[in-house]
């Protein structure tokens, strides 16, 4: 009876075990700037975003800090389908009260969300009063 209780706790601790094997977190961590903006802007402003996606629970994280603006942040997202070349919609809104540095979230992502982030075609800007199509951007890859 003591061996069948040790093997079935064995059992379930491998099973739990062998479910976190197959999670995989990707990060992504690239610079922010104006000449990554369609069309590109002059700007001293400069930022960076680390995220990461866990492919499990589909939920992406994100930190990004920035310095520099022409002004106060008006707005920023993540915005896709889009190559580097391209401007696409907002998947992402940033809420107004969570815009200053450092910009901090997570989200769940669907499907067709997912398959976009991991292709590369997503990126993140934040806009300002001066560049109201977004002082700095940078797309999102991962590592």
């Amino acid at each position: 009876m003591r061996n069948l209780k040790i093997s079935a706790t064995l059992i379930i601790a491998v099973s739990m075990l062998s479910g976190a094997a197959y999670a995989k977190t990707l990060n992504f961590e690239s610079s922010l700037s104006g000449n990554k903006e369609i069309p590109h802007v002059v700007t001293a402003a400069k930022g960076q975003l680390k995220a990461s996606y866990n492919t499990i629970s589909k939920v992406l994280k994100w930190h990004v800090s920035y310095s520099g603006l022409s002004g106060t942040a008006t707005m920023a997202h993540f915005h896709g389908p889009a190559t580097t070349r391209q401007n696409a919609d907002v998947i992402i809104p940033i809420k107004p009260d969570a815009l200053k540095s450092p910009i901090e979230g997570t989200e769940k992502l669907t499907k067709e969300q997912e398959k976009q982030l991991l292709s590369g075609h997503w990126y993140f800007n934040i806009h300002t009063e001066k560049h109201p199509g977004g002082e700095i951007r940078t797309q999102l890859t991962h590592k």
